[in-house]
């Protein structure tokens, strides 16, 4: 079954590189109080990737902070040395928080994995967004295999301002 608006993520792990040693991180550490802009990739060094989804969040990574965004995020169906790698080839520096979810764990307990072992790629990720807090998934931006049309950061940056925005009104009334 597919995360959807309003569930709570899932428990699960995933690695990152620390000192050339695999770390995990649990979810818990990762959304528990916290807002957490999260997108996924099919995989690490991908063109749609590297060359636009991964930019488009550096890009937007001052505005998601003032909208309160406590840490973004990018994972990907890959091994902690591959994102860290990418993460240093793309420049993310502190910006992004690039995780690995090397077997596919936690995306297939997203809901989100994708079959890909007919192109002899094995499980992968679906490529999405979404917009966490405190663990209870506000924000989902689904792609269809294949496309980039909703999971680039103005998107998901837009709808977190329409949130605020409502936030803000609610407030006042």
């Amino acid at each position: 079954m597919t995360i959807a608006i309003g569930d709570r993520v899932p428990t699960g792990a995933l690695k990152y590189l620390e000192n050339d040693q695999q770390r995990w991180v649990t979810t818990e550490q990762l959304f528990g109080g916290r807002r957490v802009a999260l997108f996924s990739c099919p995989g690490a060094f991908t063109t749609k990737s590297t060359l636009r989804q991964v930019p488009s969040y550096l890009q937007a990574a001052d505005d998601f902070r003032q909208l309160g965004v406590d840490v973004m995020v990018c994972i990907s169906v890959n091994d902690p040395w591959v994102m860290e790698a990418w993460g240093r080839h793309c420049g993310v520096g502190e910006r992004i928080r690039m995780l690995a979810d090397a077997h596919c764990e936690y995306h297939t307990a997203l809901g989100l994995q994708m079959d890909c072992t007919r192109l002899t790629l094995g499980w992968r990720s679906q490529r999405f967004s979404m917009l966490v807090n405190d663990g209870c998934v506000v924000l989902l931006n689904i792609e269809k295999p294949g496309e980039y049309e909703v999971s680039d950061a103005q998107v998901l940056l837009a709808q977190a301002r329409g949130l605020a925005s409502e936030s803000n009104r609610g407030a006042k009334e």
